[in-house]
């Protein structure tokens, strides 16, 4: 079974660049790329959920 990166299903730009261990801009980018963004007025949350979806797509199988 595999390790959750994190508990949190939705977080903000900065969080989730910490988390995934990548500069904000590309996490930003990543994130819209998956169709992963929550827009609630002016707060963007990111679906964890989804983006680890879309992240999984550049795994490279040797």
């Amino acid at each position: 079974m595999q390790k959750k990166i994190n508990q949190k299903r939705f977080v903000r730009y900065k969080v989730g660049a910490e988390l995934y261990s990548m500069c904000q801009s590309k996490f930003e980018e990543m994130a819209k790329e998956a169709n992963a963004i929550y827009k609630l007025n002016k707060l963007v949350l990111v679906n964890c959920d989804i983006f680890e979806e879309y992240l999984e797509t550049f795994r490279i199988r040797e």
